[in-house]
């Protein structure tokens, strides 16, 4: 559980922290308010996939024990390492716009990779969180004959 703190409190404050940057970022380059740019989006990014879900994940924990199987830990980080290379895209992408600099194919193609790991993450999360789900079936249903 302390692991999922951690994750979210860090996501918290990075997601924050980007949110500053952009903002702070685009007005020292004369980039226009309202222009579109990834940049923009890694705030939300952050904060939804990163914190939200970690602290949804940390009382579902609490609640269910996922951490019993072993894919908990396989979706933790495939999750995090997705989210965290999404996000360094974005950023990446969303520097080069504001500066006005040409992206490449390398840039989508690996935040691409980041979104496949943010997938294989939930694939894993909803297969460990089904295997709580029928173990705590089990328990109440032997609490209830008991």
């Amino acid at each position: 559980m302390r692991k999922l703190f951690i994750a979210a409190a860090t996501y918290l404050a990075t997601g924050l922290a980007s949110g500053l940057f952009y903002r702070e970022f685009t007005k020292l380059n004369g980039f226009p308010e309202g222009t579109a740019t990834q940049l923009g989006f890694v705030h939300t990014h952050l904060l939804a996939l990163g914190t939200l879900v970690m602290l949804i994940v940390l009382a579902l924990e609490k609640t269910m024990g996922l951490s019993a199987d072993r894919r908990f830990t396989w979706f933790f980080w495939t999750y995090n390492a997705g989210v965290a290379l999404t996000a360094a895209m974005m950023t990446w992408h969303g520097i080069l716009t504001v500066l006005g600099q040409p992206s490449s194919a390398a840039i989508a193609g690996v935040a691409g990779l980041g979104h496949m790991l943010v997938t294989a993450g939930f694939v894993l999360l909803f297969l460990a969180l089904g295997s709580a789900v029928r173990r705590h079936s089990v328990v109440e249903a032997a609490e209830t004959t008991a």
